[in-house]
């Protein structure tokens, strides 16, 4: 069934429809949402409430966007919000960006079982210092590169999301990029980019 059809269901009443909408969409949102608080409780709480203002919102969606762009932006806002609560908008905690082997159930894990030590930790080191990275930029430059690269978002998507020209997401996905390949090659000490 076509998004437009599960939509007027859902605006209609029809829950088995926004039950639909929202498993095709949940998974990145919470992917997203996780990355971007690092706190699988906190997270969870903010998923949960993502939902409830969709299902209460539901009739002021006009189909300016799809769905995925409105729930994406609740989510966005609620994750703002969750992060001008504790005063550290521009310091976000970033637990995990790449999937973990606990984390995972598609294979990842033994991944980990059958490395060496050796690689085990140079594959520990190498994550540590992606977040690191990744913990460095501010917080705008984070939200546009993650919604680019991890949630695979189109630049009119993320300006949409943002409430900024196509223009200001490019730059700040290009801003996030030029970052972070400095402070990787820092870290590498000049293993990237000469």
């Amino acid at each position: 069934m076509i998004e437009r059809e599960l939509i007027a269901r859902m605006q209609a009443g029809d829950f088995e429809a926004f039950s639909e909408l929202i498993d095709a969409h949940k998974d990145k949102i919470y992917a997203l949402v996780h990355r971007l608080v690092g706190n699988k409780e906190n997270a969870e709480d903010i998923i949960q409430e993502t939902f409830l203002k969709a299902i209460d919102n539901i009739g002021q969606f006009r189909g300016e966007s799809s769905f995925g762009t409105w729930i994406y932006a609740i989510a966005l806002n609620l994750s703002r919000a969750y992060f001008a609560k504790q005063k550290q908008a521009d310091l976000l905690p970033i637990d995990s960006y790449l999937p973990t082997s606990d984390e995972s159930n598609d294979g990842h894990s033994q991944l980990f079982d059958w490395q060496d030590p050796h690689r085990m930790l140079e594959t520990k080191e190498l994550r540590e210092t992606i977040n690191r990275a990744l913990d460095s930029l501010p917080y705008k430059y984070r939200e546009a590169f993650l919604l680019r690269y991890y949630n695979e978002l189109s630049v009119k998507e993320i300006a949409e999301l943002s409430g900024q020209s196509e223009a200001s997401a490019k730059s700040r996905i290009l801003r996030a990029r030029l970052a972070l390949r400095d402070y990787l090659s820092k870290a590498f000490e000049g293993g990237y980019g000469k």
